[in-house]
């Protein structure tokens, strides 16, 4: 009975996470044709490319598993979806979504993007203003990655590591997590594969400053002389740990000066205390912040179309991020292989057939029927 309690008082907890988690967007296309209510595709050329709503040729679930699809070769593409304005300013953020690049990407992107409220979709293109983009991006053998681009004062960091990404015709779940502690996490199919910092991993520790009191505002000699650190006297009276961290300790001699000597008179080298902020001050440069996000979408090309996007999350909750990839992907992934193990036996079964088919009817002389069985066992062996 004791323990019947404490698995109800789990089960409990772990509902009641669930309950307080923001979720500012969730799309699984599970409405039919009308996702074209919510997502608008870009009019800013005529040469985009147009999507529609398919699971694939392969699927764990013929309804679950449908999403967006690229469908013609050789394109840009651009769509995208608003939801209600938020900040995620001292909260974390989650984006997470399912990719799956069903014709084998050989040169394309699969990544999403955030973009602020004020985007206009009808314009959305390669130069709309986005706050990040996440998601593989694939060309040939020098390019299989996953881009983590940050914005941050209208200019784009990307993260300094190699991220690789998934390269076969399976669906694969993407995951970012950014934290207010500037941490960051990536994961694929559930699994971490790259986190750390984002100060360091996007090479942003120049952005660590001092914070200095203007000289015009120390009228006196005696105003000057509390800015300096007294080896005898310990740390100053302005000192605030909460902000400023943990006093180092005395650390510099006060240097001497005359009676009455001005401010402005005191040479550039003298050391000053400058109040240095702990590494908590970086929060306050944005890195991982952004005040309007208002929009999601998919702004990319490729040369082979086929890819399918699906199951899309913007939260704040990492342990609801983690339950819906399991609710959506994690119920999929095992059928959708078995499916395709299943279609590729037939699709040898049949070629088979036709061959001996052929070899029976004699239609063909010996070269051409080599030249047969060669290319077919190589289009099988590419499955």
């Amino acid at each position: 009975m004791a323990w019947a309690r404490v698995c109800l008082w789990a089960v409990c907890a772990c509902a009641l996470r669930v309950a307080l988690a923001t979720v500012y967007f969730q799309e699984e296309f599970l409405d039919g044709e009308r996702w074209r209510n919510r997502w608008v595709p870009s009019t800013n050329d005529s040469r985009l490319g147009h999507f529609r709503l398919s699971s694939g040729k392969f699927y764990g679930h013929k309804e679950k598993d449908k999403g967006l699809q690229t469908t013609q070769n050789g394109r840009f593409y651009a769509i995208s979806a608003r939801f209600p304005p938020f900040s995620n300013k001292g909260r974390t953020l989650v984006l997470q979504y399912t990719v799956k690049h069903e014709q084998k990407m050989d040169c394309g992107g699969g990544y999403v993007k955030v973009f602020p409220a004020g985007l206009d979709q009808r314009t959305l293109g390669t130069k709309s203003p986005y706050y990040i983009m996440f998601g593989p991006d694939i060309c040939g053998y020098d390019l299989m990655k996953v881009h983590v681009i940050l914005q941050f004062k209208n200019e784009y960091h990307e993260n300094k590591k190699s991220i690789k990404c998934k390269v076969d015709g399976f669906t694969h779940l993407y995951t970012l997590i950014l934290r207010p502690d500037l941490s960051y996490e990536v994961k694929i199919d559930g699994q971490t594969i790259e986190l750390g910092s984002i100060e360091y991993d996007w090479q942003l520790t120049s952005l660590r400053k001092a914070e200095r009191r203007p000289r015009e505002s120390w009228d006196s000699p005696g105003d000057w002389e509390k800015h300096f650190l007294d080896a005898g006297t310990g740390k100053p009276g302005d000192w605030n740990s909460e902000l400023d961290g943990d006093w180092p300790g005395p650390m510099l001699q006060k240097p001497p000066y005359q009676d009455g000597l001005k401010p402005e008179g005191i040479d550039q080298d003298i050391w000053l205390h400058e109040k240095m902020r702990s590494t908590s001050y970086l929060t306050q440069y944005d890195l991982s912040e952004f005040e309007n996000i208002g929009a999601i979408g998919l702004e990319l090309w490729q040369v082979r179309s086929g890819t399918i996007f699906d199951n899309f999350l913007l939260t704040d909750d990492e342990e609801y991020a983690e339950s819906f990839g399991k609710a959506t992907w994690g119920q999929t992934k095992g059928p959708e292989k078995e499916m395709d193990d299943i279609l590729t036996k037939e699709e040898v079964t049949r070629a088979r057939e036709e061959e001996e088919e052929e070899l029976l009817a004699g239609g063909f002389n010996e070269p051409q029927r080599f030249f047969q069985r060669f290319h077919r066992f190589h289009q099988h062996k590419e499955l």
